[in-house]
């Protein structure tokens, strides 16, 4: 006994294909691989980026640190004897105008002549800094003087001085010089 067969069990006839499914999964494949190296390189470029900013950071840092060990070091400076243009325990005269900065002159950077500020962690070298006796200022108008005939006293006078701190980042490529004015009733 033979059972009819249902309708939709007969296929129609295999007919060629193209190929356009193959070439269209591939074209596909190919945008997602662009797509998908684009993002890693995106992502390697951020990370550089953080890295550096974390670094220049961190050298900013250690010269800011720097500079205050400086200020807390003229503050307990005892006189003007010890500045001179060997710049001994850090401590210079103003260059003439006509001469290359102190600290722009790489050998004054070097230990004798600069003072190394309090230790950090994580960066290359430690912080230095400069003390420059850039000037001496006679307060006018300081109210202890506004009798003295003699137009100032020893209360008046302002010692100015130029704190130059120089630090690096977790590595030798990240450098941040900073300069500050400092005075004091000496």
């Amino acid at each position: 006994m033979r059972f009819p067969q249902p309708d939709f069990l007969f296929l129609a006839p295999r007919q060629a294909q193209g190929g356009v499914a193959l070439f269209i999964s591939l074209v596909l494949l190919l945008v997602l691989t662009v797509i998908g190296i684009s993002a890693v390189q995106s992502t390697s470029i951020e990370v550089r980026m953080a890295r550096n900013d974390y670094d220049s950071l961190l050298a900013f840092e250690a010269a800011e640190s720097a500079l205050r060990d400086a200020e807390a070091a003229i503050e307990a400076l005892p006189g003007l004897a010890g500045f001179n243009d060997g710049g001994a325990a850090g401590l210079w005269t103003i260059a003439p105008m006509d001469e290359t900065p102190r600290w722009d002159d790489p050998a004054a950077w070097a230990a004798g002549t600069s003072v190394v500020g309090t230790a950090m962690d994580k960066v290359a070298a430690q912080p230095r800094y400069m003390i420059e006796h850039v000037a001496s200022v006679i307060k006018v108008e300081n109210a202890v003087t506004i009798d003295d005939p003699y137009g100032g006293g020893a209360e008046a006078r302002i010692e100015m001085f130029r704190v130059t701190a120089r630090a690096t980042g977790g590595t030798d490529v990240s450098q941040v010089t900073l300069q500050s004015i400092y005075g004091r009733v000496m």
